[in-house]
Parts: C-alpha cells; sequence; structure tokens
C-alpha cells in the first residue's frame, strides 16, 4: 500500500470526504497511471497520424506559427533574439528528422521510436508556449513577469537541449524496439 492510500485510511473510513486535501491528492495522482498507459498511444498517433495527415498541413500550419513567434523574438533583439534563435534550430531539426523518419515509407520502422518523437515534440512547442510568455512580459515589472522571464530562461537552458539527442537517437534510425525478441522477455 502506498503513502496516499495509507492517507485515506487514516481517517478511519472517512475515505474520500472532501473536507481532507489528500482526498482530492490521491484522486489528482490516480489520472497518472491513466496518462502513463496513454503515452505511447499519443505518440503512435502523433506521429503516425497528425504529422503525416493531409502531406503533412498540420506540422506545416504548427512550423509556421512557431517561426513567426521565432520572427517575432529576433526583431526584438536581445535575449528574445536569443532563444528565439535556440528554438528556430530546434523547431528545424524536428522538421529535418520528421522527413526522414517517414522518407523510407516503412509505417514500421518511422513508429519505432515514437514515444521519443513526442518528447522531443513536446518540448520544442512548450519552448514556443515560454517564448510567447517571454515576449509578453517584455518591458513588464513585478514578481509575475519576473517569474515569467525565470521560468523561460530555465526551459531554454535546461529543457530545449535535451531535444538534441532525442532527435539524433530519431535520425539514427535505429532498430533497436523493432529487433527485440519476446523470448528475450
Amino acid at each position: 500500500m502506498c503513502i496516499r492510500d495509507s492517507a485515506i485510511q487514516i481517517h478511519g473510513g472517512y475515505g474520500y470526504a472532501r473536507e481532507y486535501e489528500v482526498e482530492q491528492l490521491y484522486r489528482d495522482n490516480r489520472l497518472n497511471a491513466i496518462h502513463e498507459g496513454t503515452h505511447g498511444i499519443q505518440a503512435l498517433d502523433l506521429l503516425g497520424r497528425k504529422v503525416t495527415m493531409k502531406g503533412g498541413a498540420a506540422f506545416g500550419a504548427l512550423y509556421g506559427l512557431i517561426s513567426g513567434t521565432v520572427d517575432h523574438a529576433t526583431e526584438a533583439g536581445g535575449e528574445a533574439a536569443e532563444f528565439g534563435e535556440s528554438l528556430r534550430q530546434s523547431l528545424e531539426r524536428l522538421a529535418e528528422v520528421t522527413g526522414k523518419l517517414w522518407e523510407s515509407r516503412d509505417p514500421e520502422s518511422a513508429l519505432a521510436n515514437a514515444t521519443v518523437y513526442l518528447e522531443a515534440a513536446g518540448h520544442i512547442v512548450i519552448a514556443w508556449s515560454w517564448l510567447e510568455q517571454f515576449l509578453a512580459a517584455a518591458g513588464k515589472d513585478g514578481d509575475f513577469y519576473e517569474g515569467k522571464r525565470q521560468a523561460a530562461r530555465y526551459f531554454f537552458r535546461f529543457e530545449l537541449p535535451k531535444t538534441e539527442p532525442q532527435l539524433d537517437l530519431l535520425a539514427s534510425l535505429d532498430r533497436t524496439t523493432l529487433e527485440m525478441q519476446d523470448s528475450w522477455f
């Protein structure tokens, strides 16, 4: 029994009463198991359907939106331009890798590392969101705006760089997962 389960039991049958914070924490955490179970499905859907749908139109539209923000950041100069350049490089690499994954027209090979693709693409989209917030906070004072700027700095320095090795792995068309045999488990 995990600690959250025990915390519910401490209430001696009071259980999921709304008066205690532990009930909400337990319910919220139950969602994690559901989300974890869908991670692979979401990855396959993104890379196998969403990215390729209508000749890549959705990916192209997203690329255009992110590029527009990057252009705005470049015009703003300074730190915003630095972040914009980092995002542009990651976005261009994602587009290049996406094309490489599908150039063989072998869905099994393309989708073998779909979860890595989901994670890399997700980081790039979140970086875009942080760049938007960084730009919106420009010239504004106060803790709220400084917090937005600092969170963006953190994301661009600590999180966005994680996409580089992920995109390298995807570009290598690694087949380790495909070569696994059931009997090896």
